[in-house]
């Protein structure tokens, strides 16, 4: 039953919705069946200690029924209960989750229902919940627009037309509409340049002209996508940016921690599209973000710290020499990682650390000691000790290494772009290894072809000719 649907949706389950859920199948309105409980019971108790995928139906059925002989039919009866049960307490769970949009359902009800007094109270009591939600996101302007249209439907029913919220009703409507259309114009924007897609905007050029004429981008969850949109649209206006850094800075309490990890992906998309700018405050910005998305777990996810946001904050921290701030970063962050890759991206980290900092010795060792499982971390490694036996002299080791880092580009699946950077490396470090000093010829020649070599990495391509200049 490991692959039951019933099974699928309790191991997503945590220990307050099994309590919970427990309870709700105590409740005579939701199940009044002692074998369901008892279904519920054997199969939470096989998924928490990791036996769930050697329970068969018959074997359920035995507990469930100890009695009785095998009834295939009787068993599927009893789990399309508990299926049927779960899934009404899934949905009441959802729809009560949001309390605005819960209260706006019970005037709603008492509406319908022609009871004026208990519409006043339960709309009231949406409005003074709306007034104080934590969020002004898209889907609080939605709430907004549910208000007034109940609030309005009340109205009309009543024909007070001199009391009509039309207005108002027509202003939460466009907030909501633009808020959710410049989202989802950001998704679509984004997806078009990964993949090469071609999207249909629609009217997006004419709302975001509206939204810089009304001033409509002062409202959080308008502007931090009219900004974002601005800046990824108009590149080369560091104005747009600019704004929306600020957007997101002021506002970034207003939006619930889902989103604005994508919101702050957003202006970290910009920034990494301009690395190669020639504006020397872009890697700056950058290490920003990615410092303050991990100081307050935004760019995490269910407190887990991915590996790949570990290694560039600590690379980005590196090129600003920010030597003091990765020296309390690995410890203090290494135990948001998983724990299967924790030990190879702290020993990666410190090695990036002592080298940037010329410890070669401890570098070394480190790098020596551990073979990454991440390819492109095994391959950053081996350039940094390429690097390091060049200038400490160790040839014999070096030519060993190039060797061997040959060999394992062609063994591995290595991307066009990665594998190509490295085998540039490779093969001017030995052009290097023979070039003679007094060669100069050899030495422009040499030169030219490294500062035209494409694709190839800054660091690596920047290391090279500082060689070729200290010969």
């Amino acid at each position: 039953m490991n692959n039951s649907r019933i099974s699928l949706i309790f191991n997503t389950f945590s220990k307050k919705e099994i309590r919970e859920f427990r309870k709700w199948l105590l409740s005579p309105a939701h199940n009044q069946r002692q074998d369901v409980r008892d279904l519920f019971e054997f199969l939470i108790k096989n998924i928490e200690n990791g036996k769930i995928e050697h329970i068969t139906k018959e074997v359920a059925a035995k507990k469930i029924f100890p009695k009785e002989p095998y009834d295939d039919a009787k068993l599927r009866q009893t789990i399309h209960f508990l299926y049927k049960a779960t899934e009404e307490f899934l949905i009441y769970n959802e729809l009560t989750a949001d309390e605005v949009s819960s209260r706006r359902a019970l005037a709603s009800i008492f509406r319908k229902r022609n009871i004026d007094k208990l519409f006043n109270k339960a709309i009231k009591d949406a409005k003074d919940l709306q007034v104080k939600s934590k969020f002004r996101n898209s889907d609080f302007q939605q709430n907004e627009f549910e208000i007034e249209l109940e609030e309005y439907s009340f109205r009309e029913k009543k024909k007070r037309t001199a009391e009509m919220n039309l207005q108002e009703l027509h202003k939460a409507l466009d907030l909501t509409f633009m808020a959710k259309k410049l989202q989802y114009s950001y998704l679509m924007y984004a997806h078009q340049t990964v993949y090469k897609a071609e999207y249909d905007f629609g009217i997006l050029d004419s709302m975001l002209a509206y939204i810089e004429e009304t001033g409509l981008h002062e409202v959080p969850a308008v502007g931090v996508y009219y900004h974002g949109l601005k800046t990824h649209f108009e590149k080369d206006n560091a104005v747009h940016f600019q704004n929306l850094k600020d957007t997101i800075f002021t506002n970034q309490k207003l939006f619930p921690s889902e989103e604005l990890r994508d919101i702050y992906l957003m202006a970290m998309n910009y920034l990494i599209s301009q690395m190669n700018s020639g504006d020397p405050t872009i890697r700056e910005q950058l290490f920003e973000f990615y410092r303050k998305g991990i100081e307050d777990k935004i760019l995490m996810e269910q407190e887990i710290l991915s590996r790949v946001t570990f290694r560039n904050a600590v690379s980005l921290a590196l090129m600003q020499k920010e030597y003091d701030w990765v020296e309390a970063f690995i410890p203090n962050y290494s135990k948001y990682l998983q724990d299967k890759h924790r030990e190879s991206i702290v020993d990666y980290s410190r090695a990036r650390l002592n080298f940037d900092k010329k410890d070669y010795t401890r570098a070394m060792q480190l790098l020596t000691q551990v073979e990454f499982d991440d390819i492109l971390m095994n391959l950053n490694a081996k350039s940094m000790l390429v690097r390091m036996y060049y200038e400490e002299d160790e040839f014999d080791a070096l030519e060993s290494l190039l060797g061997s880092m040959r060999a394992y580009l062609t063994r591995k699946k290595v991307m066009g772009y990665h594998k190509s950077n490295f085998s540039n490396l490779i093969k001017f470090t030995k052009k290097l290894l023979k070039v003679s000093p007094y060669e100069k010829t050899q030495i422009e020649r040499l030169r030219m072809d490294i500062q035209e070599a494409n694709p190839m990495a800054t660091t690596e391509r920047n290391w090279l000719l500082e060689q070729l200049d200290r010969l």
